[in-house]
């Protein structure tokens, strides 16, 4: 039976690095806005600090953009001008993620710790988790309390999260070639209470889940898709901090998505569905080797900048089943 669980009422506080502890301050909001006007004379993007201030200090937008009507007010820091300070100087400098540097980034609903093991959890890849819950709404036959679901490549785990909030009392299998970000996706997951109702495994894609091939009604992925010879000019934040395993998808950057596609058809229940992220221009492409592979019904979907980012298709549910394995 699967474990029925429910993520903590309230959000946890932001992970802040183990260097990087909250030493408060206080001071008016004009002095704040002229202290933050310095820092931008340092480079980088306004949007960027304000992340960062959001994340660190506690500022948020709504309330940074409150200061400019009501300069005397006073403000209260969750860490000093310095600690900020430093993060930014480092950001501009060196090009390291801000949220490497914080340790924590915002998902969907959640706080997740990240740091240089995983992929930064992207706001496009929020998208996949109302696509999944819109194919198992259809699935009139799956409640779910009754549903398996499997999150190959979680990272940082925040799909994994994203799924088991979605579809409580789920069961999830979260795998990862990473023993690293397998430990991060753990902690995020007991930190949003939820890790009783995934279980987290070490390996290779599908491999990884051989002892439940046949009985997974829906599995997602989000891969490495980008090309090789394109990741070697990206943006240094992401090209010389983030985990290149997580972003290469070598020559054409469908090798990983080739190796989903080829298990699919044994691995799917009969009628499951395969939701995958891919690059911005691989759409007709991942829809071609998912044909080939003979699922069916395919679709292609947006992201929230207007891309196409997402394709999922099913295996036919006349399918016939595997015979049944352990699931040891």
């Amino acid at each position: 039976m699967p474990v029925e669980c429910h993520a903590s009422a309230t959000p946890p506080r932001p992970i802040l690095s183990e260097d990087f502890p909250a030493v408060e301050e206080h001071l008016t909001a004009g002095d704040f806005l002229a202290w933050r006007q310095d820092l931008m004379r340092w480079g980088g993007e306004p949007g960027a600090l304000d992340w960062l201030l959001d994340a660190a200090a506690g500022i948020t937008p709504a309330r940074l953009s409150g200061m400019l009507l009501h300069p005397a007010t006073v403000v209260h820091l969750r860490c000093s001008r310095q600690q900020i300070a430093d993060l930014w100087r480092q950001h501009v400098r060196d090009s390291v993620p801000l949220q490497y540097l914080v340790g924590h980034c915002f998902w969907r609903d959640f706080v997740l710790e990240v740091g240089p093991d995983v992929l930064i959890p992207r706001p496009e890849t929020e998208t996949m988790v109302d696509l999944a819950l819109d194919l198992m709404r259809d699935e009139e036959s799956l409640a779910s309390d009754a549903l398996l679901w499997a999150d190959l490549g979680t990272g940082s785990g925040c799909l994994a999260l994203g799924l088991a909030r979605a579809f409580p009392g789920s069961h999830g299998l979260a795998v990862d070639l990473s023993p690293a970000a397998l430990g991060q996706a753990q902690r995020n997951l007991a930190r949003a209470g939820l890790h009783n109702c995934v279980r987290v495994i070490q390996g290779n894609w599908f491999a990884a889940v051989k002892s439940w091939w046949g009985v997974l009604p829906l599995v997602v992925a989000n891969p490495p898709y980008i090309p090789s010879g394109v990741v070697d000019h990206l943006d240094p934040v992401v090209r010389d901090h983030e985990p290149r395993l997580a972003l290469d998808g070598g020559g054409d950057g469908l090798a990983c998505i080739r190796s989903i596609a080829m298990e699919a058809p044994r691995a799917l229940a009969a009628g499951g569905w395969l939701l995958l992220e891919h690059h911005h221009d691989q759409s007709q492409a991942v829809m071609d080797l998912l044909a080939h592979q003979g699922l069916v019904d395919l679709q292609s979907h947006f992201d929230l900048e207007g891309q196409r980012r997402f394709v999922c298709g099913r295996l036919s549910p006349s399918a016939p089943s595997l015979p049944s394995r352990s699931r040891s």
